[in-house]
Order: structure tokens, then C-alpha cells, then sequence
């Protein structure tokens, strides 16, 4: 047992992130870098798509109290990422920071639970790309053919010229009392796009971490411009029409119909746990910590600054759209573009959809960034193959781990209809902050006298905060979530006991013994 809660020795983790030469990352990344990648990773489906779809089946204009919930969760386990990520400037992330302080099997478990967040999350980011992509191309006068635009088997009808899938579209077929059958209608046979986008992505990330960070950059100034515009009308009409908004925001928190999570305090939380999806990315900073040109100063600024940019925008995002347009209607997957219509802007679709194109881009980017680090760091440590921690001696990127991941993406991006994974992202997601969260106070209580380039204040009571909000929001999941998390669990844990425990170089080394120093 106590094999298990094996930790890896901080001063073998410190003299891995000093190393250097082909074999190891490049150290491209400034601080404008980082808070580029995190708003990159933030920024997407939660404030274009999420907001709307949360606000009129959870919580109506109360979901900016939801999102200033899931804002504080993610605030408090922010900076314990942030102490992490300054002290241990190495890639890894939550995997590492497992592993330092809580033993290599809670080290395993995060590592492959991060599996969920960014693996599957860019692979149902990519499938949403692919949505948004088709309705640009429309708006310009292009339709491709439906049946390269969806996963198979997704029955696809025209409404108005446009192909939309029966599921999405059905709720207005029967207001309009259409006959789904009675209009043309396809089967979907491939999400061809998604496939491309993930596949570009992934050569992107290869050929190098400064390419990577700078296209990213490029897309993510294109949303905030989106972003920003879209504020500014909004605040206008809401400073020229107080009557509309008053009416919207009544009543602010809609009353609960008797089940848990349908408006009322209780959808407050359910919506909070919903759109938390929102604000998975700002730990995708963390992994970027052995690519950092100077991690101990940057990796904070990076990681603090993004999150906070973007709980300010969701917050002002969210209550401009529900004074806007009644909170019912908003269920759609182009929410914003319908708050645009509203208040008379109609090349706000083409504006919106534009944004979201790039927004869902970067989030790939970033997403697929943060998994090839994770498991290359996982390899370093033996608990992986050691293909998977290959640096390509001229690009200096992990490769092969890329391309593996991109592949995996790619592929189940492209097949399945994966909208239900989001809650499984969300409930990884909030496990991997319960274990930082509580390694920070660990740590903090075993080796008081580490030398902190960051510290997070308050301590133990943010790190208590961060964990009882992240499990308050886990436990406001279905129950289903919660199984499927506990399957991929025991998936991984076999892999562990079949292989890694075995191959471990934590388990396997010489006892080194701390520093008197403390570093």
C-alpha cells in the first residue's frame, strides 16, 4: 500500500524542469503567451453556445449568478494552480501535482482523468466547430453536402434551405406543423470537417510551440473583437430600451416547477455545474510550464489573468443576453447570434458564427496542447510507453504523443455524437481541482519551508473553498455522469496495475533525500 502513495521527490521534478538540449521542450512561451492560450482554451462554446442553452433550461437570467459561481470554484482552484505551477514549473500539470504530494496512484488517476478534459473535450469541441463552420459557409452563399457534416446515422433535414439535424431543428417543425417526413431529408455518413479541423490542429502543434501559440494569439484576438462588439450593441440597446430589460429580467430567478435543477436557487447550481464546461483552459496553462520562458513569474500571470478576463466577459455576456431576448427562446446553438437579431443587427449571424470559427479553433488547439503534455509527462515518470515522451529533434514537441492524441480526437470527433460528454468533461475536470486544491494544503503542511515564488492566500481556507465547491458542483451532476466516470476509472486503473505500477521510475529509483535547503 504504501508503494502506492509513492510521491515523486520535488528535487527530481525541479532538476527535470532545468534541463535542456534537443531532447527536451523549448522555452518559447512569454507572459502574453499564456494568457493568450488560457482565454484560447476559455473562450468558446461556453459563452457563445452554453450561455443561452443554460439560461433557458436551468437557471433564465439568474445564470449570472450561475456563472459567478462556477466563476469563484474556478477562481480558488486558479491560484492553487497557480502556486503549483510556479513551484513546479514542469509540463504535467495536475498529473504532476498529483504526484508530489498525494502518492503516484492519485498521481494515475488525475493524469488519465485529465483524458476526459482535454482529450474528449476538444473532440466535442471540434464536432461544434464543425457545425459553426457550415452555418458561415451558408451565410456566404456555400452549402456543402449534408452528408459530410455530421456523425453517422444523423438524420439530416432542409427547414428554410439550410440542413440542420431532425434533433436540433424538430422543436420548430412542430411549431411550425411540418412533417419531418414530408421534406427533404439525408443520413449523415461522416463529420468529415470535424476530422479536418482536428487534423490541422494537430500539424499545427507539431511543428512547434511558438507557430502554435502565435495562430492561436491571431484567433483568439478575432472572437474578443466578436466579443466585444457584440457587448457594445448590447449595451446600447439595453441604455435605449430600460422597459425591454426590465421585462426580461422578471422574475431574475424564474421559480422552481418542483424538480431539482429546473430554475430556482437549485437550477442556479445545476446551471452553475453545466456551464462550468465554460471554464475548463485556464489549468491548460499549467501544462505549458515547461515551455515557459521564465514559469516562476509567467505561469501565474498566465493562469490568474486568463481566468479572470474571462469571468468578467461571462458574467457581462450573460446578463446582456437575457435582458435582450426572453430567456426561453434561447435554447439554441447560436444563442448570440439570436441577441444580435434582436436588436436589428442582421449580419450579426455572419459576425457571430465568424467569432465562434475561430473561438472552437483555438480552444482545439489548446485543448490538444494540454493533453500531449500531460502524457508526455506521464511517460518521463515510466507510467507510460516511452514513445510518448519522443521530442522531434528539430521541432522540439512531443510528436508522436501529438499526433496519437490528435488521431484519437479526430476520430471520435468525427463519428460519434458526443454533446452528452460535456457533464463527463465537467465532472473530470472539478476532480482533477479537488486534488490540486488539496495538494496545495498538503504540501503547504509537509514542507512549510519551499521557497514560493507564488503563494496562494488564505491557505488552507481557498484550497478548502476550492474543494467543497467543485465536489458541490460534482454532486449537482446525473447520476449517469457519475458511472461513466467511475467505468473510465477502472479502465485506467487496470492499465496501472497491468503496466505502470511495473514500469514506474518514481517506484524503481534509489530513495533521494531531501534538501536541507528546501531549494
Amino acid at each position: 500500500m504504501s508503494k502506492l502513495l509513492i510521491t515523486k521527490p520535488l528535487e527530481t521534478i525541479m532538476a527535470e524542469a532545468q534541463e535542456e538540449g534537443a531532447h527536451t521542450l523549448k522555452r518559447a512561451l512569454g507572459p502574453f503567451n499564456l494568457i493568450m492560450l488560457g482565454i484560447g482554451a476559455i473562450i468558446g462554446t461556453g459563452i457563445f453556445v452554453l450561455t443561452g442553452q443554460a439560461a433557458a433550461t436551468y437557471a433564465g437570467p439568474a445564470i449570472v449568478l450561475s456563472f459567478i459561481l462556477a466563476g469563484l470554484g474556478s477562481t480558488f482552484a486558479g491560484l492553487c494552480y497557480a502556486e503549483f505551477a510556479s513551484l513546479i514549473p514542469i509540463a504535467g500539470s495536475a498529473y504532476t501535482y498529483g504526484y508530489a504530494t498525494l502518492g503516484e496512484i492519485f498521481a494515475w488517476i488525475i493524469g488519465w482523468d485529465l483524458v476526459l478534459e482535454y482529450a474528449f473535450g476538444a473532440a466535442t469541441v471540434a464536432s461544434g466547430w464543425s457545425g459553426y463552420f457550415v452555418s458561415l459557409l451558408r451565410d456566404v452563399g456555400i452549402q456543402l453536402p449534408p452528408q459530410w457534416t455530421a456523425p453517422p446515422g444523423t438524420r439530416m433535414v432542409l427547414y428554410h434551405g439550410r440542413w440542420s439535424p431532425l434533433g436540433t431543428i424538430l422543436p420548430a417543425l412542430r411549431a411550425a406543423k411540418v412533417n419531418p417526413a414530408a421534406i427533404p431529408h439525408v443520413t449523415a455518413h461522416l463529420n468529415l470537417l470535424a476530422l479536418i479541423a482536428v487534423v490541422i490542429v494537430t500539424a499545427v502543434l507539431i511543428v512547434g510551440v511558438r507557430e502554435s501559440a502565435n495562430i492561436n494569439s491571431v484567433m483568439v484576438t478575432i472572437k474578443l473583437c466578436v466579443v466585444f462588439v457584440f457587448i457594445g450593441l448590447a449595451t446600447a440597446f439595453v441604455l435605449h430600451h430600460p422597459s425591454v430589460t426590465a421585462q426580461n429580467w422578471h422574475p431574475f430567478i424564474p421559480p422552481n416547477t418542483g424538480h431539482f435543477g429546473d430554475f430556482g436557487w437549485s437550477g442556479i447550481a445545476r446551471g452553475a455545474a453545466v456551464i462550468f464546461f465554460a471554464y475548463i483552459g485556464f489549468d491548460a496553462v499549467s501544462t505549458s510550464a515547461q515551455e515557459a520562458k521564465n514559469p516562476q513569474k509567467d505561469m501565474p500571470i498566465g493562469i490568474i489573468g486568463s481566468l479572470l478576463i474571462c469571468t468578467v466577459l461571462y458574467i457581462v455576456v450573460a446578463g446582456l443576453l437575457t435582458a435582450i431576448v426572453p430567456y426561453n427562446i434561447l435554447n439554441v446553438s447560436d444563442p448570440v447570434a439570436v441577441g444580435v437579431d434582436a436588436i436589428g443587427i442582421h449580419w450579426g449571424s455572419i459576425l457571430v458564427d465568424a467569432g465562434v470559427v475561430a473561438g472552437l479553433a483555438s480552444v482545439m488547439l489548446v485543448m490538444l496542447f494540454g493533453q500531449s503534455r500531460v502524457l508526455y509527462s506521464m511517460s518521463r515518470d515510466g507510467l507510460l510507453p516511452k514513445w510518448a515522451s519522443r521530442v522531434h529533434p528539430r521541432f522540439r514537441t512531443p510528436w508522436i504523443t501529438s499526433l496519437a492524441v490528435g488521431v484519437f480526437a479526430a476520430f471520435f470527433s468525427s463519428v460519434l455524437d458526443i454533446s452528452e460528454l460535456a457533464q463527463l468533461v465537467n465532472i473530470g475536470t472539478l476532480l482533477a481541482f479537488v486534488i490540486v486544491c488539496s495538494g496545495v494544503w498538503v504540501l503547504r503542511v509537509r514542507r512549510p519551508n519551499l521557497k514560493r515564488p507564488f503563494r496562494t492566500p488564505w491557505v488552507p481556507w481557498i484550497p478548502i473553498l476550492g474543494v467543497l465547491i467543485s465536489l458541490g458542483m460534482m454532486a449537482s451532476l446525473p447520476l449517469v455522469t457519475w458511472i461513466r466516470l467511475v467505468v473510465w476509472l477502472i479502465l485506467g486503473l487496470f492499465i496501472y496495475f497491468f503496466y505502470s505500477r511495473s514500469h514506474s521510475k518514481v517506484r524503481n529509483a534509489k530513495p533521494v533525500p531531501v534538501s536541507k535547503s528546501e531549494f
